[in-house]
């Protein structure tokens, strides 16, 4: 099951990131009025990884309490993000070829198998958003495991009292640890520990399995409209991200209105779902992790061209390199995420046909994805 609704919400997280590392000194992103949107624009990072827990359970706890296989989700997973991950790490490496920069086999290595973020001094290593997919990962190795041995026999009530403990220790945790000797800033392998390191993150996928499990059970069938209330959750983010609390966010505390916020326009039949629900919107958001994993190596391609060409001033730059970025990011979905995703699916097809054939007394029938 896919809820339409909530897939616009990647493309804004994702370029709210793009705006952060790209443009925090252009007009009208450095206007304090709207400069404090950005300034915690990793956030929208910690929003994925929510996200990501709530449409996990979504698209397998719908289809009741069968199995997940293994095998097939886990090569679902890779079809989905690893082809642009790996054309942006590729392109980025072309860039550093033409530019005669260097860089290390082991970066090379760990960024290839999407494990650099397990080793501290190379978590932003070459492509830097890299980072949160060899999070994303950790999360989706051990999904089917949740699942299979925790979520599908176990009540919503016992597993979300550990998950919300977990959830508190992991805050508690982080702010302590930021606030301590232990912690030297950035750029250090302390900073990089407390920020990337896999296991600090998993509070914030947990908890959106939570939010997606409190969907299941509410039933997604309502005609009500939650219009009001979406508006003031988003009232309540700005307010949050305008007057920030004396503890840091990143690791996930904005799960507090994140959550409700997915919940609510999951289940909300208003104007906003309406709006989201809308094709062009759709689309952007089916192409925003193209968006958010591409940005880098495109940034760095269109600023060299552009001052070959003798085009540096900023504004110029930024807005030529974004529109370039939405552009490759589509013909990226359109041409080599969809078509490899959708040959993975087909050889699994396939190969679930061979099996009926050969036992027609008693016949499969697969976990769909």
């Amino acid at each position: 099951m896919r809820i339409e609704q909530l897939t616009f919400t990647r493309f804004v997280a994702a370029i709210s990131i793009v705006v952060y590392h790209f443009a925090m000194d252009l007009y009208p992103f450095r206007l304090d009025s709207v400069s404090f949107l950005f300034k915690q624009a990793n956030l929208g990072v910690s929003f994925f990884f929510i996200l990501s827990g709530f449409v996990m359970i979504i698209a397998y706890g719908g289809k009741g309490k069968t199995p997940i296989d293994s095998k097939k989700f886990y090569m679902n997973r890779l079809a989905r993000i690893y082809p642009a991950y790996l054309l942006a790490l590729l392109i980025l490496i072309g860039y550093l070829f033409v530019r005669s920069r260097s860089f290390t086999g082991m970066e090379f290595i760990l960024n290839l198998f999407v494990i650099q973020t397990w080793f501290p001094s190379y978590a932003l290593s070459l492509n830097t958003p890299g980072w949160s997919l060899a999070v994303e990962l950790f999360f989706y190795s051990l999904y089917p495991l949740l699942f299979n041995l925790i979520y599908s026999k176990t009540g919503i009530t016992k597993v979300m009292i550990p998950i919300l403990l977990f959830w508190i220790g992991t805050q508690v945790f982080f702010n302590i640890m930021i606030n301590s000797p232990y912690y030297q800033g950035f750029p250090s392998n302390s900073h990089n520990m407390l920020y990337y390191f896999p296991l600090m993150h998993l509070n914030e996928f947990l908890i959106g399995n939570i939010g997606g499990l409190i969907l299941l059970k509410l039933g997604s069938n309502s005609e009500r409209k939650y219009t009001f209330l979406l508006f003031v959750l988003a009232v309540l983010i700005v307010i949050l991200l305008r007057y920030p609390l004396p503890w840091s966010y990143h690791d996930g505390l904005l799960a507090i209105v994140f959550v409700p916020f997915l919940l609510f326009l999951s289940l909300d039949k208003g104007i906003i779902s309406r709006i989201f629900r809308l094709k062009p919107l759709v689309f952007l958001g089916d192409i925003s992790y193209g968006t958010y994993i591409l940005q880098v190596p495109v940034y760095f391609w269109t600023k060299g061209m552009l001052r070959v060409a003798g085009v540096t001033d900023p504004y110029a730059v930024f807005y030529i390199f974004l529109i370039l970025l939405v552009g490759i990011s589509g013909m990226s979905f359109v041409y080599i995420e969809t078509p490899i995703r959708n040959r993975v699916k087909n050889i699994r097809s396939r190969k679930l046909s061979t099996v009926h054939f050969k036992n027609p007394d008693k016949p499969t029938f697969p976990h769909e994805v």
